[in-house]
Protein backbone atom coordinates (compact mmCIF):
# COMPACT_ATOMS: atom_id res chain seq x y z
CA UNK A 1 0.00 0.00 0.00
CA UNK A 2 1.34 3.42 -0.94
CA UNK A 3 2.00 6.25 1.49
CA UNK A 4 -0.85 8.23 -0.08
CA UNK A 5 -3.31 5.48 0.76
CA UNK A 6 -2.04 5.42 4.35
CA UNK A 7 -2.39 9.17 4.78
CA UNK A 8 -5.82 9.53 3.22
CA UNK A 9 -7.78 6.40 4.05
CA UNK A 10 -6.39 5.51 7.42
CA UNK A 11 -5.46 8.87 8.94
CA UNK A 12 -7.99 8.54 11.76
CA UNK A 13 -7.08 4.93 12.61
CA UNK A 14 -4.00 4.66 14.84
CA UNK A 15 -1.58 1.83 14.25
CA UNK A 16 -1.42 -0.99 16.77
CA UNK A 17 0.92 -0.27 19.68
CA UNK A 18 1.93 -3.27 21.79
CA UNK A 19 2.90 -1.71 25.09
CA UNK A 20 4.40 -4.94 26.37
CA UNK A 21 6.27 -5.88 23.22
CA UNK A 22 9.78 -7.07 23.92
CA UNK A 23 9.21 -7.46 27.67
CA UNK A 24 8.74 -11.20 27.58
CA UNK A 25 5.24 -10.88 29.00
CA UNK A 26 2.43 -12.94 27.53
CA UNK A 27 0.05 -10.54 25.82
CA UNK A 28 -3.48 -11.86 25.32
CA UNK A 29 -5.02 -10.74 22.04
CA UNK A 30 -7.75 -8.18 22.51
CA UNK A 31 -11.30 -9.13 21.60
CA UNK A 32 -11.97 -8.03 18.01
CA UNK A 33 -14.34 -5.20 17.26
CA UNK A 34 -17.40 -6.63 15.54
CA UNK A 35 -18.85 -4.71 12.62
CA UNK A 36 -21.89 -6.07 10.81
CA UNK A 37 -22.79 -5.67 7.15
CA UNK A 38 -26.11 -6.28 5.43
CA UNK A 39 -25.76 -6.14 1.65
CA UNK A 40 -27.77 -7.33 -1.33
CA UNK A 41 -25.23 -9.68 -2.89
CA UNK A 42 -27.99 -11.76 -4.49
CA UNK A 43 -31.32 -10.73 -6.00
CA UNK A 44 -32.15 -7.60 -8.01
CA UNK A 45 -29.86 -5.38 -5.91
CA UNK A 46 -26.75 -7.51 -6.42
CA UNK A 47 -25.42 -5.19 -9.13
CA UNK A 48 -24.87 -2.63 -6.36
CA UNK A 49 -24.39 -4.99 -3.40
CA UNK A 50 -21.46 -6.93 -4.84
CA UNK A 51 -19.38 -3.79 -5.52
CA UNK A 52 -20.23 -2.55 -2.02
CA UNK A 53 -18.98 -5.83 -0.57
CA UNK A 54 -15.68 -5.50 -2.46
CA UNK A 55 -15.07 -1.93 -1.28
CA UNK A 56 -15.96 -2.83 2.31
CA UNK A 57 -13.75 -5.91 2.48
CA UNK A 58 -10.76 -3.97 1.18
CA UNK A 59 -11.27 -1.18 3.71
CA UNK A 60 -11.41 -3.68 6.60
CA UNK A 61 -8.35 -5.56 5.31
CA UNK A 62 -6.21 -2.43 5.11
CA UNK A 63 -7.25 -1.17 8.55
CA UNK A 64 -6.43 -4.55 10.09
CA UNK A 65 -3.07 -4.60 8.33
CA UNK A 66 -2.30 -1.26 10.00
CA UNK A 67 -3.05 -2.67 13.44
CA UNK A 68 -6.80 -2.32 13.66
CA UNK A 69 -8.67 0.33 15.61
CA UNK A 70 -6.99 1.42 18.85
CA UNK A 71 -5.02 -1.82 18.83
CA UNK A 72 -7.97 -4.12 18.18
CA UNK A 73 -8.60 -6.02 14.98
CA UNK A 74 -11.94 -5.70 13.19
CA UNK A 75 -14.14 -8.74 12.64
CA UNK A 76 -16.51 -8.12 9.75
CA UNK A 77 -19.71 -10.17 9.91
CA UNK A 78 -21.16 -10.10 6.41
CA UNK A 79 -24.81 -10.91 5.69
CA UNK A 80 -26.75 -11.11 2.41
CA UNK A 81 -30.37 -9.98 2.55
CA UNK A 82 -31.18 -11.34 -0.93
CA UNK A 83 -32.60 -7.89 -1.78
CA UNK A 84 -35.45 -8.54 0.65
CA UNK A 85 -36.36 -6.11 3.47
CA UNK A 86 -37.87 -8.94 5.53
CA UNK A 87 -34.62 -10.88 5.37
CA UNK A 88 -32.68 -7.68 6.14
CA UNK A 89 -34.61 -7.21 9.40
CA UNK A 90 -33.92 -10.80 10.44
CA UNK A 91 -30.22 -10.31 9.74
CA UNK A 92 -30.19 -7.01 11.63
CA UNK A 93 -31.75 -8.56 14.72
CA UNK A 94 -29.11 -11.29 14.72
CA UNK A 95 -26.24 -8.82 14.27
CA UNK A 96 -27.46 -6.47 17.00
CA UNK A 97 -28.74 -8.85 19.66
CA UNK A 98 -26.71 -12.03 19.09
CA UNK A 99 -23.47 -10.86 17.48
CA UNK A 100 -23.35 -7.56 19.47
CA UNK A 101 -21.95 -5.53 16.58
CA UNK A 102 -20.83 -1.93 17.06
CA UNK A 103 -22.30 -0.75 13.75
CA UNK A 104 -24.00 -1.99 10.60
CA UNK A 105 -22.69 -1.19 7.13
CA UNK A 106 -25.59 -1.22 4.64
CA UNK A 107 -28.22 -2.11 3.61
CA UNK A 108 -28.06 -1.77 -0.16
CA UNK A 109 -31.70 -1.03 -0.99
CA UNK A 110 -34.18 1.62 0.15
CA UNK A 111 -36.85 -0.72 1.55
CA UNK A 112 -34.24 -2.64 3.53
CA UNK A 113 -32.78 0.59 4.92
CA UNK A 114 -36.19 1.64 6.21
CA UNK A 115 -36.70 -1.77 7.81
CA UNK A 116 -33.24 -2.09 9.39
CA UNK A 117 -33.33 1.48 10.67
CA UNK A 118 -36.46 0.66 12.63
CA UNK A 119 -34.55 -2.05 14.49
CA UNK A 120 -31.14 -0.40 14.91
CA UNK A 121 -32.00 3.21 15.67
CA UNK A 122 -33.82 2.59 18.98
CA UNK A 123 -30.71 0.76 20.21
CA UNK A 124 -28.44 3.59 19.02
CA UNK A 125 -26.50 1.28 16.69
CA UNK A 126 -25.05 3.26 13.75
CA UNK A 127 -26.30 2.21 10.33
CA UNK A 128 -24.32 3.40 7.29
CA UNK A 129 -26.91 2.85 4.57
CA UNK A 130 -26.15 2.78 0.85
CA UNK A 131 -29.27 4.76 0.08
CA UNK A 132 -30.27 8.39 0.03
CA UNK A 133 -32.69 10.09 2.39
CA UNK A 134 -36.15 9.47 0.99
CA UNK A 135 -39.18 9.44 3.26
CA UNK A 136 -39.55 12.04 6.01
CA UNK A 137 -39.48 9.38 8.73
CA UNK A 138 -35.75 8.85 8.17
CA UNK A 139 -34.93 12.37 9.41
CA UNK A 140 -36.00 11.32 12.90
CA UNK A 141 -33.48 8.45 13.03
CA UNK A 142 -30.39 9.86 14.68
CA UNK A 143 -28.16 6.82 14.16
CA UNK A 144 -29.01 6.05 10.53
CA UNK A 145 -26.58 7.76 8.17
CA UNK A 146 -26.72 7.76 4.40
CA UNK A 147 -23.77 7.17 2.09
CA UNK A 148 -25.62 8.26 -1.04
CA UNK A 149 -27.41 11.53 -1.80
CA UNK A 150 -31.01 12.27 -0.91
CA UNK A 151 -33.56 11.38 -3.55
CA UNK A 152 -34.39 15.06 -3.91
CA UNK A 153 -30.74 15.68 -4.83
CA UNK A 154 -30.69 12.70 -7.21
CA UNK A 155 -33.74 14.12 -8.96
CA UNK A 156 -32.13 17.53 -9.32
CA UNK A 157 -28.86 16.06 -10.61
CA UNK A 158 -30.71 14.19 -13.35
CA UNK A 159 -32.71 17.27 -14.32
CA UNK A 160 -29.55 19.41 -14.27
CA UNK A 161 -27.72 17.22 -16.76
CA UNK A 162 -30.84 16.61 -18.86
CA UNK A 163 -31.62 20.30 -19.31
CA UNK A 164 -28.26 22.08 -18.98
CA UNK A 165 -25.99 19.31 -20.20
CA UNK A 166 -28.09 17.77 -22.98
CA UNK A 167 -30.52 20.59 -23.69
CA UNK A 168 -33.56 18.31 -23.35
CA UNK A 169 -36.94 20.04 -23.41
CA UNK A 170 -39.01 16.86 -23.15
CA UNK A 171 -38.10 14.09 -20.73
CA UNK A 172 -39.41 10.55 -20.47
CA UNK A 173 -38.93 8.42 -17.36
CA UNK A 174 -38.73 4.67 -16.80
CA UNK A 175 -38.49 3.79 -13.11
CA UNK A 176 -38.78 0.80 -10.83
CA UNK A 177 -41.34 0.36 -8.06
CA UNK A 178 -38.89 0.99 -5.19
CA UNK A 179 -35.91 3.38 -5.32
CA UNK A 180 -37.00 4.68 -8.72
CA UNK A 181 -40.50 5.39 -7.49
CA UNK A 182 -39.14 7.65 -4.73
CA UNK A 183 -36.86 9.51 -7.14
CA UNK A 184 -39.75 9.95 -9.58
CA UNK A 185 -41.84 11.52 -6.83
CA UNK A 186 -39.02 14.01 -6.23
CA UNK A 187 -38.65 14.69 -9.97
CA UNK A 188 -42.31 15.73 -10.07
CA UNK A 189 -41.74 18.02 -7.08
CA UNK A 190 -38.64 19.80 -8.40
CA UNK A 191 -39.25 19.74 -12.18
CA UNK A 192 -40.98 23.18 -12.11
CA UNK A 193 -37.51 24.60 -11.33
CA UNK A 194 -36.25 23.38 -14.72
CA UNK A 195 -37.21 24.19 -18.34
CA UNK A 196 -38.43 20.67 -19.10
CA UNK A 197 -41.72 18.86 -19.68
CA UNK A 198 -42.18 15.33 -18.36
CA UNK A 199 -43.94 13.75 -21.35
CA UNK A 200 -44.17 10.10 -20.24
CA UNK A 201 -43.65 8.11 -17.05
CA UNK A 202 -43.73 4.30 -16.90
CA UNK A 203 -42.96 1.93 -14.02
CA UNK A 204 -41.56 -1.58 -13.92
CA UNK A 205 -41.76 -3.88 -10.90
CA UNK A 206 -38.59 -4.69 -8.98
CA UNK A 207 -37.24 -8.02 -10.22
CA UNK A 208 -39.11 -7.86 -13.55
CA UNK A 209 -37.27 -9.54 -16.42
CA UNK A 210 -38.88 -7.45 -19.16
CA UNK A 211 -39.86 -3.77 -19.43
CA UNK A 212 -40.36 -3.61 -23.20
CA UNK A 213 -44.00 -2.50 -23.00
CA UNK A 214 -43.15 0.37 -20.66
CA UNK A 215 -40.17 1.41 -22.80
CA UNK A 216 -42.32 1.44 -25.93
CA UNK A 217 -44.87 3.75 -24.29
CA UNK A 218 -42.13 6.18 -23.29
CA UNK A 219 -40.63 6.10 -26.79
CA UNK A 220 -44.04 6.88 -28.32
CA UNK A 221 -44.07 10.23 -26.45
CA UNK A 222 -40.97 11.33 -28.44
CA UNK A 223 -38.85 12.62 -25.53
CA UNK A 224 -35.48 14.26 -26.12
CA UNK A 225 -33.95 12.08 -23.38
CA UNK A 226 -35.12 9.28 -21.09
CA UNK A 227 -34.23 8.83 -17.43
CA UNK A 228 -34.01 5.17 -16.39
CA UNK A 229 -34.11 4.97 -12.59
CA UNK A 230 -33.79 1.71 -10.69
CA UNK A 231 -31.49 -1.19 -9.90
CA UNK A 232 -31.68 -3.27 -13.06
CA UNK A 233 -30.04 -3.57 -16.48
CA UNK A 234 -33.27 -4.88 -18.02
CA UNK A 235 -34.89 -1.57 -19.08
CA UNK A 236 -31.65 -0.38 -20.70
CA UNK A 237 -31.55 -3.51 -22.87
CA UNK A 238 -35.24 -3.24 -23.69
CA UNK A 239 -34.95 0.44 -24.61
CA UNK A 240 -32.24 -0.28 -27.15
CA UNK A 241 -34.03 -3.37 -28.46
CA UNK A 242 -36.95 -1.17 -29.55
CA UNK A 243 -34.50 1.29 -31.15
CA UNK A 244 -34.82 4.02 -28.57
CA UNK A 245 -31.92 6.12 -29.86
CA UNK A 246 -32.16 9.25 -27.68
CA UNK A 247 -29.74 9.61 -24.72
CA UNK A 248 -30.56 7.60 -21.62
CA UNK A 249 -29.87 9.08 -18.19
CA UNK A 250 -29.40 7.22 -14.96
CA UNK A 251 -28.16 7.60 -11.42
CA UNK A 252 -25.52 6.03 -9.24
CA UNK A 253 -27.54 2.86 -8.62
CA UNK A 254 -26.71 1.47 -12.05
CA UNK A 255 -23.31 3.12 -12.53
CA UNK A 256 -21.45 -0.13 -11.83
CA UNK A 257 -19.46 -2.46 -14.06
CA UNK A 258 -21.76 -5.30 -12.97
CA UNK A 259 -24.77 -3.54 -14.46
CA UNK A 260 -22.77 -2.47 -17.51
CA UNK A 261 -21.88 -6.10 -18.16
CA UNK A 262 -25.55 -7.07 -17.83
CA UNK A 263 -26.54 -4.31 -20.28
CA UNK A 264 -24.52 -5.97 -23.04
CA UNK A 265 -24.66 -4.06 -26.31
CA UNK A 266 -26.98 -1.50 -24.71
CA UNK A 267 -24.10 -0.09 -22.62
CA UNK A 268 -23.58 2.95 -24.83
CA UNK A 269 -24.73 6.58 -24.88
CA UNK A 270 -25.93 6.46 -21.26
CA UNK A 271 -25.20 9.47 -19.04
CA UNK A 272 -24.82 8.96 -15.29
CA UNK A 273 -25.06 11.40 -12.39
CA UNK A 274 -22.52 9.79 -10.06
CA UNK A 275 -19.38 10.44 -7.99
CA UNK A 276 -16.39 8.44 -9.21
CA UNK A 277 -15.04 7.84 -12.70
CA UNK A 278 -12.02 5.70 -11.94
CA UNK A 279 -10.66 6.01 -15.48
CA UNK A 280 -10.24 9.73 -14.73
CA UNK A 281 -10.44 10.19 -10.93
CA UNK A 282 -10.42 13.50 -9.14
CA UNK A 283 -7.27 14.20 -7.07
CA UNK A 284 -8.83 13.14 -3.78
CA UNK A 285 -9.97 9.82 -5.27
CA UNK A 286 -6.71 8.61 -6.79
CA UNK A 287 -5.37 6.84 -3.68
CA UNK A 288 -8.52 4.76 -3.28
CA UNK A 289 -8.60 3.88 -6.98
CA UNK A 290 -4.95 2.79 -6.80
CA UNK A 291 -5.52 0.61 -3.73
CA UNK A 292 -8.64 -1.00 -5.19
CA UNK A 293 -7.02 -1.70 -8.55
CA UNK A 294 -3.99 -3.23 -6.81
CA UNK A 295 -6.24 -5.54 -4.78
CA UNK A 296 -8.75 -6.62 -7.41
CA UNK A 297 -7.18 -5.85 -10.77
CA UNK A 298 -10.21 -3.84 -11.87
CA UNK A 299 -11.37 -0.26 -11.46
CA UNK A 300 -13.88 0.75 -8.76
CA UNK A 301 -17.01 2.86 -9.09
CA UNK A 302 -19.17 4.89 -6.72
CA UNK A 303 -20.61 1.86 -4.91
CA UNK A 304 -17.18 0.52 -4.01
CA UNK A 305 -16.07 3.97 -2.87
CA UNK A 306 -19.18 4.49 -0.74
CA UNK A 307 -18.55 1.21 1.10
CA UNK A 308 -14.89 2.12 1.66
CA UNK A 309 -16.04 5.45 3.06
CA UNK A 310 -18.78 3.92 5.22
CA UNK A 311 -16.36 1.66 7.05
CA UNK A 312 -13.66 4.29 7.42
CA UNK A 313 -16.18 6.78 8.83
CA UNK A 314 -17.15 4.19 11.46
CA UNK A 315 -13.48 3.40 12.11
CA UNK A 316 -12.71 7.08 12.63
CA UNK A 317 -15.60 7.35 15.08
CA UNK A 318 -14.50 4.27 17.00
CA UNK A 319 -10.95 5.63 17.21
CA UNK A 320 -12.36 8.72 18.93
CA UNK A 321 -14.72 7.14 21.46
CA UNK A 322 -13.42 3.58 21.78
CA UNK A 323 -15.39 0.37 21.30
CA UNK A 324 -16.59 0.32 24.92
CA UNK A 325 -18.35 3.69 24.70
CA UNK A 326 -21.91 4.12 25.85
CA UNK A 327 -24.74 3.51 23.34
CA UNK A 328 -25.14 6.52 21.08
CA UNK A 329 -21.59 7.81 21.56
CA UNK A 330 -20.43 6.30 18.29
CA UNK A 331 -23.36 7.89 16.47
CA UNK A 332 -22.34 11.28 17.82
CA UNK A 333 -18.70 10.68 16.85
CA UNK A 334 -19.74 9.91 13.27
CA UNK A 335 -22.05 12.93 13.09
CA UNK A 336 -19.79 15.50 11.43
CA UNK A 337 -17.51 16.13 8.42
CA UNK A 338 -15.70 13.21 6.80
CA UNK A 339 -13.42 13.36 3.76
CA UNK A 340 -14.10 10.23 1.76
CA UNK A 341 -12.97 8.71 -1.51
CA UNK A 342 -16.45 9.13 -2.97
CA UNK A 343 -16.96 12.72 -1.80
CA UNK A 344 -16.73 15.00 1.21
CA UNK A 345 -19.52 14.20 3.66
CA UNK A 346 -21.02 16.01 6.60
CA UNK A 347 -23.22 13.60 8.49
CA UNK A 348 -24.50 16.39 10.73
CA UNK A 349 -26.48 17.97 7.90
CA UNK A 350 -30.25 17.64 7.56
CA UNK A 351 -30.00 15.10 4.74
CA UNK A 352 -27.45 13.10 6.82
CA UNK A 353 -24.82 13.26 4.04
CA UNK A 354 -23.86 16.90 3.44
CA UNK A 355 -23.63 16.17 -0.30
CA UNK A 356 -24.63 18.90 -2.78
CA UNK A 357 -25.10 19.19 -6.53
CA UNK A 358 -21.47 20.28 -6.76
CA UNK A 359 -20.46 16.93 -5.24
CA UNK A 360 -21.55 15.08 -8.38
CA UNK A 361 -19.46 14.10 -11.34
CA UNK A 362 -21.06 13.04 -14.62
CA UNK A 363 -20.03 10.27 -16.93
CA UNK A 364 -21.10 8.76 -20.23
CA UNK A 365 -20.84 5.16 -21.34
CA UNK A 366 -18.93 4.88 -24.58
CA UNK A 367 -19.13 1.26 -25.74
CA UNK A 368 -19.12 -0.02 -22.17
CA UNK A 369 -16.46 2.36 -20.81
CA UNK A 370 -17.10 5.31 -18.50
CA UNK A 371 -15.88 8.72 -19.69
CA UNK A 372 -16.03 11.68 -17.30
CA UNK A 373 -17.96 14.61 -18.77
CA UNK A 374 -16.91 18.25 -18.28
CA UNK A 375 -20.44 19.21 -17.19
CA UNK A 376 -20.74 20.67 -13.68
CA UNK A 377 -24.04 20.83 -11.83
CA UNK A 378 -25.07 23.54 -9.41
CA UNK A 379 -22.96 26.24 -11.01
Amino acid sequence: MTQSVSRRALLAVPALVLALAGTGAVVEAAEPIRIGAILSTTGPGAGAGIPQRNGLQLAVKLVNEKGGINGRQVQLIMEDDGSSPDVAVTKANNLIFSQKVQAIIGPTLTASTLAVGGVADPGKIPVMAFTGLGVAMEKTRRCVFHMLPSQDLNARALLEVATKGLGAKKLGVLHDSAYGNIVMTKIREVSPDYPVEIVAVEKWEVGATDATTQAAKVKAASPDAVAVIGNSATPFRNARQIRMTMPLLSGIGTATYEYVKAMGDAADNIVFAEFLVAEDPLPGQSAFVEAFHKEYGVLPKTMEASAWDAFNAVAAGLAKVGPEAQPGALCEAIRGPFDGAMARFDFSQEDLTGLTLKSYVFSKLDKGKFVRLPFKAGS
